[in-house]
């Protein structure tokens, strides 16, 4: 694959002067753990993900209600693996999978702080990408495309991947970091794979510019951070789901692939780009629901295949269930009609 041109090489620079203390950790450890065996240090991640579990009631009680509700809509419709589809009703397995979820959630923190030691070539020389041609083949115009995600195993590598095998940079929102100097750091390491990262506020015209330049754009949307996401059926029951990839690529035409980056070992991952079926013609509205309602359906083949590295499980993801609400209300609510 060949790297976007102008991406640099070389170490991330970084001033400690101009870094915070909260930066100065981030880019301390970050060099550490580009420098060390990556073996030993999922390991460590692993461990502290196995006392996250043990610390962290909240998250642990919402996980295990997202991870059931899963797991008991694969055992219905037959997907995903024995193990998911056991932890649909026997307690221990879906226990194994909720302390599972956190060791997977301390990978990825392991994930970010070595980006930044990353050139292109590295990382995808670490993914094995399914049907690979296929994914060319669909790729190889470089027009651009929509990119959505999940808060699920290798977040990042998706962008990284679309980036080589288009041979552009993809635009990318993230969340604002309140150190400007280690917002810096955080975006030259993002350039470095190939991704732009801009800040998540007012995105939407950025992302717009960008497809109209001819650059692709990446979002990850399985959480409704906006509180403006069109309820669809996810596992079953109707879940609000970020409804900004459908817009752009209405207002755009740039179709919508939905990717993820599944852990398969130490530093090995399994990729996946699925193109999203674009709604008939029809009114406006009606069209923004049938594609997003189409997303949904791809963020479930995506979680099917390991419920436990979809790391967004620890955060309210249906209305329904929300760890210390009254009675955890809504474990038994009917399941959404397709």
């Amino acid at each position: 694959m060949t790297p976007p041109p102008g991406l640099p090489a070389g170490p991330v620079p970084a001033s400690a002067a101009r870094l915070g203390l909260r930066g100065r950790l981030v880019v301390g450890a970050a060099g550490l753990a580009s420098r060390l065996p990556e073996g030993p240090l999922v390991a460590a991640a692993e461990s502290a993900g196995e006392l996250w579990y043990r610390t962290a009631p909240a998250k642990r009680d919402q996980a295990r209600m997202n991870l059931r509700r899963v797991c008991e809509d694969l055992a219905a419709t037959g997907r995903g693996p024995a193990r998911a589809r056991r932890a649909a009703s026997d307690p221990k397995a879906l226990e194994r999978l909720v302390r599972a979820a956190f060791r997977h959630a301390a990978r990825y923190y392991l994930e970010v702080l070595r980006a930044g030691s990353y050139t292109l070539e590295g990382a995808l020389a670490q993914v094995q990408i399914e049907d690979e041609a296929a994914v060319r083949t669909a790729l190889r115009d470089g027009s651009p495309v929509i990119v959505v995600g999940m808060h699920y195993g290798a977040i990042e590598l998706p962008v990284t991947i679309l980036s080589g095998v288009t041979g552009h940079a993809v635009m990318a929102p993230m969340e604002t970091v309140d150190d400007p100097a280690l917002a810096a750091w955080f975006a030259a390491s993002r350039r470095r794979v190939g991704v732009n990262v801009i800040p998540i506020r007012d995105a939407r015209r950025a992302l717009v510019g960008a497809i109209r330049r001819g650059e692709s754009v990446g979002l990850v949307s399985d959480r409704d951070l906006t509180g403006s996401g069109l309820p669809v059926p996810l596992f079953g029951h109707p879940a609000p789901i970020a409804a900004g990839p459908a817009f752009l690529s209405l207002e755009t035409g740039a179709p919508i692939y939905a990717a993820s980056t599944r852990r398969t070992g130490v530093g090995r991952y399994s990729a996946r780009l699925a193109p999203v079926p674009a709604p008939p013609d029809g009114p406006r509205r009606e069209r923004l629901v049938a594609y997003t309602r189409s997303i949904a359906v791809a963020f479930e083949a995506i979680v099917a295949d390991a419920p436990e590295q979809w790391w967004g499980a620890f955060h309210p993801i249906w209305p329904d269930l929300v760890a210390g609400a009254a009675g955890d209300a809504g474990t038994a609510s009917p399941r959404a009609t397709p």
